[in-house]
């Protein structure tokens, strides 16, 4: 599928997009959010509207088969890619430091 647009000065531009109807910026921003260990599924899916799921499904249709299980080796049973998961204290700790830069 392609979307074309036309802009003051430029011809008719085609933006391909995936069957997934995302276009490959957006594409490579969820796979490069998924790779990070800091980003959570929970966090994937507020910025982008992925869900853990269709996130897997996305990695596994545009990633190589070995680099699919080498990250998902990685995130299989991990706390920190799920925000519910994550350890109170940490949550407790950037609460208070936020309150604090709010005082400041």
């Amino acid at each position: 599928m392609a979307a074309g647009f036309k802009s003051a000065g430029m011809e008719n531009i085609h933006i391909q997009k995936s069957s997934d109807g995302l276009t490959e910026a957006e594409l490579n921003l969820i796979i490069d959010m998924a790779w990070a260990d800091e980003i959570s599924f929970d966090a994937i899916e507020a910025q982008t509207g992925q869900a853990e799921q269709q996130v897997i499904r996305l990695m596994r249709r545009h990633l190589k088969a070995s680099s699919f299980r080498v990250w998902r080796a990685r995130v299989s049973g991990r706390k920190a890619k799920h925000d519910k998961r994550k350890r109170p204290i940490k949550s407790a700790q950037k609460q208070w430091r936020d309150a604090a830069e709010d005082q400041s």
